[in-house]
């Protein structure tokens, strides 16, 4: 039976998983010629949240269900204070979310747009990774050796 500790850690690691298959694919559609870079934009936005929610599973902070990065990047600062300010330019993917996946919410993403969403979402992949580096070298709590 795993433990409460064991969980966690599972469901941290799976968080990061999930955010590193949209980044993958955000970074794939860039290089394709593209009709929309909307795609991009939204695994960008995905992977972004991900990274957050693993953060915030790792510190045990409860989360509600939205899109709004400002709201998980003011979570995640409760754990790890300064990442709000460090990653703020990443706000503007919040729209990406949802907004941008329905006619008439908003323009569709140019390539340069849909560039620096990939590059606001690796920023945050950075940010997160050094804050659970330790945590995460430390492997599974409670496992075997």
């Amino acid at each position: 039976m795993r433990s409460p500790e064991q969980a966690i850690w599972d469901l941290v690691r799976e968080w990061l998983r999930k955010a590193e298959e949209d980044l993958h694919v955000a970074r794939e559609l860039m290089e394709r010629d593209r009709i929309s870079y909307n795609p991009v934009g939204f695994h960008a936005q995905q992977a972004a949240e991900k990274y957050l929610k693993g953060l915030l599973t790792r510190h045990q902070i409860p989360f509600p269900k939205t899109h709004d990065i400002e709201e998980w990047l003011t979570l995640t600062d409760k754990a790890t204070p300064g990442i709000h300010a460090e990653l703020r330019d990443a706000e503007i993917l919040s729209p990406y979310g949802v907004e941008i996946r329905y006619p008439d919410e908003r323009p569709d993403l140019n390539q340069r747009q849909g560039a620096e969403a990939v590059r606001l979402a690796g920023l945050v992949r950075t940010a997160v990774m050094q804050r659970l580096d330790a945590y995460l070298r430390a492997g599974r709590p409670g496992a075997s050796l």
